[in-house]
């Protein structure tokens, strides 16, 4: 499955908040959805989930307009919307016949979740009397237990320890062998990195950046070299201003060209006891600061 939003356009009022909008995810694959707060990416995903219409564009499925009476949806809100004096997997339940399921299926999809999650023993309490970790864990039965073909996640990890985002991470990887398309959207650039393929980075209502993460991080002119080494304080000293220190052990190394590389890097070798040695490569974060730091 390929899913597309092709030429977005949305305002409210005199306010454009999507002007023109376009990427694509592809199922068995995750894709992320990058941008500062008020950037546009919780507008482009109610448009995606039909909760409300765009002013023109597109949203396709294999290059024909979406059916949404074919093609279900999982969303995990960054905000939780459950009931927090409720039963909590009477409200699952509810909430996945709602999204289709008979109740003899949606009775017995919540009780795998749950045991899943490691959330069984919680299934008759309220859900205020779960801590904020586990409460996230109880939404995100919400979004997965209908067996949905796109899910789409807004700061899954939040509120997660260790453990948990270990769980979450092992669900995601299982919707993603599963042929399912996952859409990311969060803050926290090191899970983007670990899951997404590829990535749309939105600015100010505008696609500023978009495609394999793989492939934007090769773009990247590759003029720094990273060096690990115990002679850190002597390289420092005679490669001057060009260096400078990462951490205690790490230096960066900035060509005068990238066309240097290979000799720099022959004169490290032999002439410092090196570590390890490689060229800088642009974190996430890196370039989401380039492209999403001033407001467009």
């Amino acid at each position: 499955m390929l899913l597309e939003m092709k030429n977005v356009v949305k305002s409210f009022g005199e306010k454009q908040v999507l002007k023109g909008v376009s990427f694509a995810a592809e199922s068995g694959k995750a894709f992320g959805l990058l941008g500062r707060n008020g950037a546009g990416k919780t507008t482009s995903i109610r448009i995606l989930m039909d909760v409300f219409p765009c002013d023109s564009g597109e949203i396709l499925v294999d290059g024909k307009p979406i059916d949404y009476s074919k093609v279900a949806f999982g969303y995990l809100p960054e905000e939780r919307g459950l009931y927090p004096k409720k039963r909590i997997s009477e409200q699952l339940v509810y909430f996945a016949e709602l999204k289709g399921l008979c109740r003899k299926d949606a009775v017995q999809a919540v009780k795998y979740w749950l045991g899943r999650l490691e959330m069984s023993e919680y299934a008759d309490k309220r859900l205020d009397t779960l801590s904020k970790g586990n409460q996230q864990k109880i939404q995100l039965v919400t979004a997965l237990a209908h067996d949905p073909q796109i899910v789409i996640l807004d700061e899954p990890f939040s509120g997660l320890d260790p453990v948990n985002a270990m769980l979450l991470k092992d669900v995601v990887k299982e919707q993603i062998a599963r042929e399912k398309t996952v859409l990311f959207s969060s803050h926290q650039m090191s899970y983007i990195e670990e899951f997404c393929d590829s990535i749309a980075i939105i600015n100010a209502g505008k696609v500023v950046l978009s495609g394999d993460l793989r492939e934007i991080k090769r773009n990247y002119v590759r003029d720094r070299l990273v060096v690990v080494t115990e002679n850190a304080e002597k390289i420092k000293r005679d490669f001057g201003d060009s260096c400078t220190e990462a951490k205690p052990g790490e230096l960066i190394i900035r060509l005068a060209s990238p066309d240097d590389k290979q000799s720099v890097m022959k004169r490290l070798v032999e002439s410092y006891d090196v570590d390890e040695l490689r060229v800088y490569e642009p974190s996430l974060n890196d370039i989401f600061v380039e492209y999403a730091g001033e407001q467009i």
